[in-house]
């Protein structure tokens, strides 16, 4: 198992520098000068040039990227444009933020997914079945940043039972785990969690159908097991593709999620992102996208191996 992680880390490793070589790039090609947002409309050539110096705009994109490397494997990650203060306390605090609303929307599709996927799976053509796929297909079809506008209009506007947007109270741009801070949590948690709902419970139902299909529980049923015997050897077997799905779609959620974190204006790294966008604040930019790439290696990585020591039919290879 050992010797298996450590390749799987040999093969992280590249596809890692790849994703760093990625981003640099991409963020310097798009259009645009970043040095705008904090230059004045009048400034000299001489003061744009102090300026390009001051943050290595002036040196040639690999000599850029080369330095841009070496400060982030030591931990810098620059300072943002806009505000100059370090990104990665910026990112961090957002990072942190956008993890919490990504968890909680998993834990929630992956919940209600799991649930419609074996009801699905156990009443295959049956109108459980109908009902269950329908909202299968709802989760998966419907813009999330519409139904959190739809959310908020019903539960803030009409209702008022739900805050509308921020993370806490007075504009707080930090989660804790209370009971105040809950209700900022609901709307978007919600909101994101159709997808992966949508996703594990179509998932989940191929799974069982197929699973309930084969002969070793046929052979369970013939020998007298009783049926909560019979599921319990179904959600063994369902498990290692299941939980593999769920931290695909929390990695998606975490990286993906910047309409609906500015729908309800949640302080993660999609709204991060959208206010670097529009700053063209490039280390910030590069720093958030860095940060979301890397995790996203890492929780394949995990996943991965969470995988293979739940089904040793996996080879590790």
């Amino acid at each position: 198992m050992i010797l298996f992680i450590l390749k799987r880390i040999g093969y992280a490793a590249p596809v890692a520098l790849g994703v760093s070589l990625v981003c640099f790039l991409l963020v310097h090609l798009a259009p645009g000068d970043p040095l705008s947002a904090i230059l004045p409309v009048d400034a000299t050539a001489e003061m744009q040039a102090q300026m390009r110096a001051a943050y290595g705009f002036d040196k040639p994109l690999p000599v850029q990227y080369g330095i841009w490397l070496w400060k982030v494997l030591h931990g810098d990650l620059g300072n943002s444009i806009a505000t100059g203060r370090p990104v990665l306390a910026e990112v961090s605090r957002a990072v942190g933020n956008s993890l919490i609303l990504a968890a909680s929307a998993t834990l929630i599709g992956f919940t209600f997914g799991t649930f419609f996927g074996f009801v699905a799976g156990y009443a295959r053509d049956s109108w459980l079945d109908r009902v269950a796929s329908a909202v299968a297909v709802f989760g998966v079809s419907v813009p999330h940043y519409w139904l959190g506008i739809v959310l908020v209009i019903i539960f803030s506007a009409n209702l008022g039972w739900l805050p509308p947007t921020g993370a806490g109270p007075q504009g707080s741009g930090n989660w804790w785990p209370d009971l105040e801070h809950l209700r900022y949590l609901v709307l978007p948690a919600v909101t994101m969690s159709v997808i992966p709902m949508g996703v594990i419970s179509r998932t989940v139902r191929a799974l069982v159908g197929d699973i309930l299909h084969q002969d070793f529980v046929q052979a369970l049923r013939a020998k007298g097991l009783s049926e909560f015997g019979v599921f319990r050897h179904v959600v063994k077997n369902a498990a290692p593709t299941a939980i593999a799905i769920m931290g695909l779609q929390l990695g998606y959620l975490l990286g993906g999620s910047i309409l609906v974190e500015t729908v309800f204006a949640w302080p993660g790294t999609g709204f991060l992102l959208n206010a670097a966008i529009f700053q063209r604040d490039l280390p910030l930019l590069q720093g958030t996208i860095l940060v979301l790439a890397m995790f996203f290696v890492t929780l394949n990585l995990l996943v991965d191996v969470v995988q293979t020591a739940l089904d040793p039919r996996i080879e590790r290879a």
